[in-house]
């Protein structure tokens, strides 16, 4: 079936939120007809009447702010690292090959078992978070890098050559400009992962943010509390993966991943 480019366009207006919807309905109608306890799996009316309780308190707001800020510092190191580490494995071959044993151990180690060692090293604070943070976002990004500059094509170098191109001016116009997608491609996971380690920082050794008041509300057996805090950091992790997705269609508009989608719903 082919479906017109304004219809493309209002797809994801329509069926989000009926998914939404039915979800929603879903969940009353087994939480009423099957008569299960609130304080196991609450009703959605409890669940938005205490997300509107949540936004109500200060100190809600007060932890959306440590959590962001752990969340936007991680996620830049990683970006920053990332692109440097990734870049430098990228050029020089034979030390990727070196350190390949390495970099697969890390990136396969649970590093959810780091936090207890960076709470001893960084203490209760924002520092083990960002580290965490960054350590989950870096990896991904660090990879489609590696990747972007590899995929650089022999006969793109050689056209820079026989413009008696300085290795300078083929990195900046041809290496990052080739490397750029990739970079996105990390980064829109990288955001994802960076939100994840706050979160799960502030769950194990945290004392403060929205992970350390779902803590508080899962020991004070408030289910419907808990709903609404995982629904409150759904919403910043949607709303952070927004920001990269919307700054990828800045940077780079000229590549297919944005102008191809553009066209389809042009």
């Amino acid at each position: 079936m082919t479906m017109s480019p304004r219809m493309l366009k209002a797809l994801p207006w329509i069926v989000t939120p009926s998914l939404v919807i039915v979800l929603v309905f879903a969940w009353w109608a087994i939480v009423t007809l099957l008569n299960v306890n609130p304080f196991i799996f609450p009703p959605p009316q409890a669940v938005a009447e205490s997300f509107v309780q949540l936004l109500s308190e200060p100190r809600t707001w007060s932890a959306v702010a440590v959590t962001v800020s752990e969340v936007i510092f991680g996620f830049l190191i990683a970006v920053v690292l990332g692109v440097v580490v990734g870049v430098v494995l990228g050029k020089v071959h034979w030390l990727e090959l070196s350190l390949r044993p390495l970099i697969v151990i890390a990136q396969v180690a649970p590093k959810v078992a780091f936090v207890p060692l960076f709470v001893i090293w960084f203490g209760f604070g924002l520092t083990s978070k960002v580290v965490l943070s960054a350590l989950l976002a870096f990896f991904p990004i660090m990879l489609n890098v590696l990747l972007g500059v590899r995929s650089v094509e022999q006969g793109h170098r050689e056209v820079m050559q026989s413009l008696n191109a300085t290795k300078r001016q083929t990195f900046l116009q041809l290496d990052m400009r080739s490397l750029q997608p990739y970079l996105f491609a990390g980064m829109e996971v990288g955001i994802v992962l960076a939100t994840i380690g706050a979160i799960v920082g502030e769950y194990l050794g945290g004392n403060n943010g929205l992970g350390n008041m779902v803590v508080s509300a899962m020991n004070s057996l408030d289910a419907a509390r808990t709903f609404a805090l995982i629904l409150l950091l759904s919403i910043i992790g949607l709303v952070l993966y927004l920001i990269v997705n919307e700054a990828k269609r800045f940077v780079i508009p000229w590549h297919e991943s944005v102008y191809g989608l553009r066209n389809v719903t042009a």
